[in-house]
């Protein structure tokens, strides 16, 4: 045949030679797909597929998955504080900074906040020692405070990069820089979800607009678009279009989408590892069901009066970010895997009216916070729920303006302040410090990719081990940066 083809002819020998380059070739595809479409290590035996390389994925989806070991979350709600809360106001009281405000003072960072008035600022706000575990909390967080006993806070957080949006990008990607995988899209591409006919990651973003960053947020980056965050609505239907024009018999309604779903198989057979065509279906499939549950799961008329009311709903300011608490609460109770809060623009970035500032970004979310960690406890929750709360970085112990009313503090990615409840993080237990005035973080430092090795850990899953082929790299939600468990807050 070769012979023919060619008029040449070709021993024995050259005839394997060809052969062994088409198997070579073949096998070379095969570990190019898994560059291209990725890897879980470990899977689960059901998973994997004897025709693919060990611990390759056949197609993507968000049933639930064993983790590595024994988890103490079984889910996350994230209270996204956009715009840097400054811990000095807030959670780490500092008498130095009080002595010494109005005097100038020379940081060794090289940071913006040398260029301004250079003089310490007193926080405003009086602090009291509030729980068993005699907690310093400011007025600023009336209620909150009462739920000290049950918080583990974290004083001594550190982030890479002075603005909103790279240390956004890093808080919630682990990488100061856009189009990676957000940490609730890695949980639920780890774990899946229990409820199937709720997104797995849902997203339910502030009514008077968008955070800053807007969707970048929540985006999948490079895993699979079916691991994107879900927004949900909190005023008037979760989803638009949710509901049909007119009803139809259940019975056509469900042949409709049977028939539907059959060509929908029949399509994917002939575009196999068509990541962005499995994620639309899996949409579509998601939002009949949704017809079903969502209108029910955030339907919060159904909760009591005295519970409405321990969120803040029906008050002022608090309506919206209490409406928004009491739906993750309904959504987690459900089954949902990941669920962040978020709040309009960077209501605690406050360059200039340090004190009004802050004073309405509290009063719109701390009796709503307090309320969420109660309703949680209360109904036995808050054990398998994991409760975060923070910002991208601090703020600066130093005006940025002349002291009096219009004073306001600088970023600080050198300290700040978080905390966490629930989940298998110890009560009442305050770790790390910063200096005498709130600059720096000099005991017990934690950095962002040691805080989201931690989270990964609560949930049950080997930070190293999280893991998507990505162009031939292991990628992973701490990246290439080193990282530790932070073992003393965990109970």
């Amino acid at each position: 045949m070769h012979r023919l083809l060619t008029g040449k002819t070709t021993t024995r020998r050259g005839f394997f030679n060809r052969v062994c380059d088409g198997i070579y070739g073949t096998a070379l595809a095969t570990v190019l797909s898994g560059d291209v479409f990725g890897s879980l290590t470990p899977l689960m035996a059901s998973e994997i597929d004897p025709d693919l390389p060990e611990g390759h994925r056949r197609s993507y989806d968000v049933k639930p998955r064993s983790p590595h070991f024994s988890p103490k979350a079984k889910s996350i709600i994230q209270l996204c504080m956009n715009g840097g809360p400054s811990q000095v106001d807030l959670f780490d009281p500092k008498p130095t900074l009080e002595k010494h405000s109005g005097e100038t003072y020379e940081t060794s960072g090289g940071q913006a906040d040398v260029d301004h008035s250079g003089k310490l600022l007193r926080s405003p706000f009086t602090f009291k020692q509030y729980g068993k575990s005699g907690r310093w909390v400011s007025e600023l967080m009336p209620h909150v405070a009462h739920h000290v006993d049950d918080i583990a806070l974290i004083r001594s957080m550190q982030t890479v990069h002075f603005n909103h949006e790279q240390a956004l990008f890093m808080i919630h990607s682990g990488r100061p820089i856009p189009g990676r995988p957000s940490m609730g899209s890695w949980v639920v591409f780890g774990l899946g979800t229990e409820n199937q006919n709720l997104p797995a990651y849902v997203v339910l973003d502030d009514p008077l607009g968008l955070p800053i960053n807007a969707n970048w947020n929540w985006q999948n980056g490079f895993l699979p678009p079916l691991y994107q965050g879900t927004r949900l609505r909190s005023v008037g239907s979760p989803v638009l279009d949710l509901q049909p024009d007119f009803e139809r018999p259940a019975e056509v309604m469900r042949a409709e989408r049977d028939l539907i779903s059959r060509l929908d198989q029949l399509h994917k057979r002939n575009h196999p590892n068509e990541l962005q065509l499995d994620a639309r279906i899996a949409s579509y499939d998601l939002a009949a069901r949704l017809q079903l549950e969502a209108s029910d799961a955030l339907d919060i008329g159904k909760e009591t009066a005295a519970v409405r009311e321990m969120y803040g709903v029906g008050q002022e300011p608090t309506d919206s970010y209490g409406r928004r608490c009491l739906m993750a609460r309904r959504l987690v109770e459900r089954g949902v895997r990941f669920v962040q809060l978020y709040i309009n623009g960077q209501i605690w970035d406050n360059h200039s009216a340090l004190e009004s500032g802050m004073r309405d970004a509290s009063q719109r979310t701390d009796k709503p916070v307090a309320g969420l960690l109660a309703d949680l406890k209360q109904r036995g929750l808050l054990d398998s729920t994991l409760v975060i709360w923070g910002g991208e970085f601090g703020r600066s112990p130093i005006a940025q303006t002349d002291a009096g009313p219009s004073a306001g503090r600088d970023h600080n990615p050198k300290a700040f302040s978080l905390w966490m409840a629930g989940g298998g993080v110890k009560p009442g237990v305050v770790y790390g410090a910063t200096d005498d005035i709130g600059y720096e973080a000099v005991e017990n430092k934690v950095s962002v990719t040691d805080w989201h090795a931690t989270i990964l850990h609560l949930l049950g899953l080997d930070y190293q081990k999280l893991v998507f082929d990505q162009s031939g790299l292991k990628e992973k939600l701490t990246s290439v940066f080193e990282a530790r468990i932070v073992k003393e807050i965990l109970a």
